[in-house]
């Protein structure tokens, strides 16, 4: 009866896995290869919130300013506006010798005494949004290098066509080590996840590295009780307050990625996640559950699976099993590939795995109060 009872939950955890492959996360075959084209014709606004970031703004905010973002007559429409949140570093010396350089460089200072009334890097969007002259925003972090000077145009082209809310991809420098290859599965996985949902009409969450939007998508966003609660979670607020099935666009355009370091260390990099994860309460309750579900039938089936080699269902266990992961792998493969990936694909079975252990480790953050600070 025991035996009985393990095959029958494993066959319809596989069952509601292939169903989310097929469902959800075959829509990144229909992203474009390349974004959809439009000329610049419209202002945009890039900003990027700088908390003691001198080194990161010395190596990165050049590629942003060289970005080729202009009219039919070769104006440039863009302006940088970065928001220096009282950097106790050279940040506003580093600001005042790029200012001398890039006209369209515009610089927010916020005072270390300055009184706020929303909590983290939250005020110091709203203060770089409020210094924005232009209806388009894109935001970005200063520790990210656009992965080309065609990111701004790429991403602000389908706000052109008229979405209201584009996400992009948010690429980690490849170095060795299995920190830095499960954080870069994990950030392909997280991709192929919120791509998916969107592209099936449920939109939730996106990256703040790499994101572009309408000014009323942040008005809206920043209005809601939830903004006020967390020091972190703008990106994940915003798409829950404004995107909806037809007004959300996926950019996968190698053109259009931003590049950043991973965390080198354990420690920091559980520490990010808790600050992200803690989002996740204020989804909508139909995602929540999707969620749940989807990583509650990822753990049941490789529990299963493992339990069912000792039973007399391990053949059938097995074949169900390889036929699950190679619908799930062929997915991540065509997806490693789209994003510079495609070193991870030996280690998916390691990955896939892992990701068991890591809902195991991560769960408990989603709906615990986070008092992380914006550093």
């Amino acid at each position: 009866m025991f035996n009985e009872v393990i095959a029958a939950i494993f066959l319809l955890s596989v069952t509601i896995q292939v169903a989310y492959a097929l469902y959800f996360f075959v829509q990144v075959f229909r992203i474009p290869i390349a974004a959809e084209p439009s000329s610049a014709q419209k202002p945009v606004s890039v900003i990027i919130c700088a908390k003691n970031e001198a080194a990161n703004l010395l190596q990165n905010l050049p590629a942003v300013m060289a970005q080729r973002y202009i009219n039919d007559a070769g104006i440039v429409l863009f302006k940088v506006i970065v928001v220096n949140d009282a950097s106790e570093d050279d940040t506003a010396k580093v600001l005042a010798g790029f200012r001398e350089i890039y006209p369209q460089l515009q610089v927010v200072t916020i005072a270390t005494n300055e009184v706020r009334d929303v909590p983290g890097k939250k005020y110091a969007l709203g203060k770089g949004i409020a210094a924005a002259e232009t209806n388009l925003i894109v935001v970005t972090d200063a520790d990210c290098k656009p992965s080309s000077d065609q990111w701004l145009a790429k991403m602000v082209a389908p706000l052109l066509n008229g979405k209201g809310i584009v996400a992009g991809y948010g690429k980690y420098i490849q170095q060795p080590g299995l920190l830095n290859r499960f954080i870069r599965w994990e950030t392909l996985h997280t991709f192929l996840q919120y791509s998916g949902y969107a592209l099936a009409g449920k939109p939730y969450m996106a990256t703040g590295r790499n994101l572009a939007y309408h000014k009323d998508a942040f008005v809206k966003a920043s209005a809601t009780p939830a903004w006020g609660a967390l020091p972190s979670g703008d990106d994940d607020l915003l798409i829950e307050a404004y995107a909806n099935a037809g007004n959300m666009s996926i950019v996968c355009d190698e053109h259009a990625f931003t590049i950043s370091p991973a965390k080198n260390t354990w420690a920091e990099w559980v520490k990010q996640k808790q600050r992200h994860l803690s989002t996740g309460k204020y989804y909508k309750k139909s995602i929540q559950l999707l969620l749940a579900c989807y990583a509650s039938t990822h753990a049941l089936i490789w529990l299963l699976f493992l339990m069912s080699l000792f039973t007399s269902f391990y053949q059938t266990a097995l074949v169900v099993m390889l036929c699950r992961c190679f619908i799930y792998w062929l997915i991540w493969a065509y997806t490693a590939k789209r994003l510079g990936e495609k070193d991870l694909v030996i280690w998916f079975p390691v990955m896939d795995f892992a990701w068991l252990l890591y809902n195991f480790a991560f769960s408990p953050y989603i709906f615990l109060k986070n008092k992380t600070q914006w550093k």
